[in-house]
């Protein structure tokens, strides 16, 4: 058994610093009162311990404490993108099979008109209390989060995260970065993502407080870099970016209290690096994956210029294989260690998350002669724009379900700014405009996944057996777009 995280927190370092937001700050024993305190309004609303329940709300305080009320019930948290349409909204929650969402006043519009139960958070605020005995010890197996990422299939798949997954993810972070009590994490990124949650569970484990902000803010955030107000950072290569340009703007250095800036969601270009370390500011190219609660490997800010591209070595608790390399020694990554999920829910709640106890991812990558990975290609056919990941057949399910499409094919093209952007190709039964085939995907799409263009053509690539061939899309991709 280990101690519930929020309680021991609470008990170890009550009077620290544990969260700033828009100017005020709450320290660890506040945020348990008030966690304690909403815990016994769920209660009160019906919601039961370990109960499944779905949660969707922006990166603010309200959002962090009934995060915290929902780990003291112990219940399985449904982490809903508020980014998504509402029929993938839809999906996650008949899916899931969760109880009731807890939604954000701001965000009710989103949930699907059908869904039978929830609630608001300000009705969980003003609600009534109820006793409820709190459970101070967790168990490694207990599923804390569950978060769904695109599958192949294009039906998201939802991925358990446990006690034991985050424990691991966390530990195996500190032991590569180190710790001091003051050292402060600016997050930016959203909670609902495994970067922005797994922001929380090292605060509640490291004793750290978090700085945290409800959207990014480039200016905001270098100003924060520049004083020295915070040590550590996620970013991925879209939002770095923004960062470098705010300081160069400045003609700013970062402080020499700002430890480092921790970049996911794939490659970080090269011009970036040098432009950092001109600012004296550290970047460790990282690799993880919802399946492996954050971080399996990082590469440290001293090798990133001698080991450009690489995602680094293996983090402490964690192993890497490449499953049958080609003669240049590429093949898939495949990753073993207690971060790794121990598998799914919903349709997919048979599929082993593991084959003899490895994750195997579907990226290609490959390990240099000093044990470094790299990542080749984020899965064969994964587009990533500004750190989301997108999967093609999600797009071309949602282009084959109108009635005009015969079929479809989706890629990503180079874009400056986001790294990526999917680009459709169609083959029509029947006339119909581009136009209403964009707003068509606009209903059904997060805006982000929404094709860039969608282009008509007469036949698309196949092989032998009639599998779509998505690589040679990208040589259809007009040179005028």
């Amino acid at each position: 058994m280990y101690p519930n995280w929020i309680l021991q927190r609470a008990y170890l370092t009550p009077l620290r610093s544990a969260l700033t937001y828009e100017g005020q700050t709450w320290t660890f024993q506040e945020l348990n009162e008030l966690s304690m305190k909403r815990a016994r309004q769920l209660t009160a609303l019906g919601i039961k311990q370990k109960d499944r329940i779905a949660i969707m709300g922006p990166s603010t305080t309200g959002l962090v404490v009934m995060i915290y009320a929902c780990m003291h019930l112990q219940c399985e948290m449904v982490m809903l993108n508020r980014r998504l349409s509402r029929s993938e909204i839809a999906y996650q929650l008949e899916d899931s099979e969760a109880v009731t969402v807890l939604v954000a006043d701001e965000d009710a519009e989103k949930i699907p008109t059908n869904t039978l139960s929830y609630h608001l958070f300000s009705t969980v605020e003003n609600s009534f209390e109820q006793v409820v005995d709190i459970a101070k010890e967790w168990t490694l197996t207990q599923t804390t989060s569950i978060m769904y990422t695109s599958g192949t299939t294009g039906f998201p798949k939802g991925v358990r995260q446990t006690v034991g997954n985050h424990q691991a993810s966390a530990t195996a972070s500190v032991l590569n970065l180190g710790l001091q009590a003051d050292d402060t994490w600016l997050c930016a990124v959203p909670l609902f993502h495994i970067s922005g949650f797994s922001i929380l569970v090292r605060s509640l484990l490291y004793g750290n407080k978090v700085q945290l902000y409800e959207n990014f803010d480039a200016d905001a955030i270098a100003q924060n870099i520049i004083e020295g107000a915070a040590t550590y950072m996620s970013v991925v290569a879209v939002t770095l970016e923004r960062i470098l340009h705010a300081l160069e703007q400045r003609n700013a250095l970062a402080s020499p209290q700002f430890k480092m800036l921790l970049a996911g969601g794939g490659p970080v270009p090269k011009d970036y690096l040098t432009r950092a370390s001109a600012l004296n500011l550290a970047v460790a190219q990282t690799y993880g994956m919802t399946e492996t609660s954050s971080q399996t490997a990082t590469l440290a800010s001293e090798d990133a210029m001698q080991k450009i591209g690489s995602a680094g070595k293996p983090l402490f608790f964690n192993q890497i294989k490449i499953s049958e390399p080609n003669a240049q020694g590429e093949g898939e990554i495949c990753i073993r260690g207690p971060h790794v999920t121990p598998g799914y829910i919903g349709r997919f709640a048979q599929k082993s998350s593991t084959i003899e106890g490895w994750l195997h991812t579907g990226d290609i990558g490959y390990m240099d002669e000093d044990g470094y990975l790299f990542v080749v290609d984020r899965r064969a056919d994964l587009i990533i724009s500004g750190g989301e990941n997108i999967y093609p057949a999600e797009i071309e399910n949602v282009l084959l379900a109108h009635s005009a499409v015969q079929e479809a094919g989706v890629c990503g093209m180079d874009h400056p700014q986001w790294g990526q952007v999917p680009i459709a190709f169609v083959v029509l039964k029947e006339q119909i405009s581009i136009e209403l085939l964009h707003a068509f995907c606009q209903l059904k799409l997060a805006k982000y996944k929404v094709p860039k263009e969608i282009i008509v053509i007469d036949e698309l690539p196949r092989n032998g057996a009639n599998k779509l061939l998505r690589r040679k899309l990208v040589e259809l991709l007009p040179s005028d777009i």
